[in-house]
C-alpha cells in the first residue's frame, strides 16, 4: 500500500524554525518528484516547494524563498522541509504529494487531501 506520512509540525513563535518530514511507504522517492503543500483555513491548497526525483532541482514559492529548504534523504526514503524565520502567515496544515515529474506537481488533484498533514502554527 502506498502511503505518505507527514510529521514535524508544531507551534512556534515568529522567527522560529521547524523541520517537516514526509516519509513514504510502499514506493521509493527515488522514482518521484515530491511537493510540499499547505492550506490555511479558508484558503486554497498552495504548492510551497518541490524537489526532483534525483534531488538536483528544487523550487520554492516566492512567499517562502530564502526561508524554506527542501531536501531528500534516500536512505530514509524521506523528504524534509526545513522552515526558518517562520512568520504568522506560514500558519497552515502542511501536506506532501508526489508525481512522476516536478512540472506535474502544480496540477495534482487535491494534494492537500492526500494525507493527514501536519499542523504548523506560528504566533506573533
Amino acid at each position: 500500500e502506498v502511503q505518505l506520512l507527514e510529521s514535524g509540525g508544531g507551534s512556534v513563535q515568529a522567527g522560529g524554525s521547524l523541520r517537516l518530514s514526509c516519509t513514504a511507504s510502499g514506493f521509493t522517492f527515488d522514482d518521484s518528484a515530491v511537493g510540499w503543500y499547505r492550506q490555511a483555513p479558508g484558503a486554497e491548497c498552495e504548492l510551497v516547494s518541490s524537489i526532483s526525483r534525483d534531488g538536483s532541482n528544487t523550487e520554492y514559492a516566492d512567499s517562502v524563498k530564502g526561508r524554506f529548504t527542501i531536501s531528500h534523504d534516500s536512505s530514509k526514503n524521506t523528504v524534509f522541509l526545513q522552515m526558518n524565520n517562520l512568520k504568522p502567515d506560514d500558519t497552515a496544515a502542511y501536506y506532501c504529494a508526489t508525481a512522476t515529474r516536478m512540472t506535474t506537481l502544480s496540477r495534482l488533484s487535491a494534494p492537500c487531501n492526500w494525507g493527514q498533514g501536519t499542523q504548523v502554527t506560528v504566533s506573533s
